[in-house]
């Protein structure tokens, strides 16, 4: 009778043993508030802000501001390209640490991420073929326009119902990355897109062929930021502190001057 309530004892604390030690274990892998490599969430297609060059080798304006930035926050950097599309579900999911690549802020996802101040403007501007009579939103009544997936180009366009009314086929024609965009732009699959400026007006001045044109219209103002998970409040003020840092010393208009003269 001893011996089987020893035998129960020694297996109720060896369990309690487990269980302490898988919790033990979980708080070491869901802590990051010590972890010293930042690891950043990007498209590797949206130029100029973080991409893959000729040479497979990363690079852009938002690249070299957080690369700056993690030398001056003492920490290691590791670009990691996701699905655009599930950027926020990467960041909650602990796969990345930030999203740092032309992310743009809106009331949707306000909701969704811990986020920096702003520090570059942009806005969403209508793309379309020289050779195209397309002049105004009003000219492409019944035409196709694409955009990227889950991009705030996306959020823009939807948001204005009627015009979306008018497309054809009722909804814009969707992509995982601009540069198809461009291409079926390119082709006549679509007739015109919707992007960010900053990504349109490089992408098109690095063509060789003048065969572009962008509308006077536009789906509005818009700001970029760093996000991060809602709760990790402290990496967030940590990166905002560091980009004004940069700001008063000189070293984002240095880096701003390289990619956008």
């Amino acid at each position: 009778m001893k011996i089987n309530k020893l035998k129960k004892l020694t297996i109720i604390a060896i369990s309690l043993l487990t269980v302490v030690g898988l919790l033990g274990c979980s708080n070491i892998n869901n802590d990051t508030s010590n972890k010293n490599e930042l690891i950043i969430g990007y498209d590797n297609t949206f130029v100029p802000m973080g991409y893959l060059d000729e040479k497979g080798n990363t690079v852009g304006f938002d690249v070299d501001l957080a690369t700056e930035a993690s030398k001056r926050m003492n920490m290691n950097i590791k670009f990691q390209s996701i699905d655009w599309s599930m950027k926020e579900a990467e960041l909650n999911s602990g796969n990345i640490d930030v999203i740092w690549n032309g992310y743009t802020l809106t009331e949707e996802r306000k909701e969704k991420v811990a986020y920096t101040d702003s520090y570059l403007d942009n806005k969403q501007i209508i793309v379309t073929l020289k050779k195209s009579n397309i002049k105004y939103k009003s000219d492409l009544l019944g035409k196709s326009i694409g955009t990227q997936t889950d991009s705030s180009g996306m959020e823009a366009v939807l948001k204005d119902t009627e015009f979306v009314e008018d497309l054809k086929n009722k909804e814009p024609v969707l992509y995982d990355t601009f540069d198809k965009a461009f291409r079926d732009l390119e082709i006549g699959r679509i007739d015109a897109l919707v992007a960010d400026e900053v990504l349109a007006r490089y992408y098109i001045a690095q063509k060789k062929d003048d065969i572009y044109k962008i509308l006077d219209e536009d789906f509005g103002k818009e700001v970029f930021i760093v996000a991060t998970k809602k709760e990790n409040t402290e990496l967030k003020d940590k990166i905002n502190s560091t980009l004004n840092e940069m700001k008063n010393d000189g070293t984002f208009d240095e880096i701003y001057s390289k990619w956008f003269k």
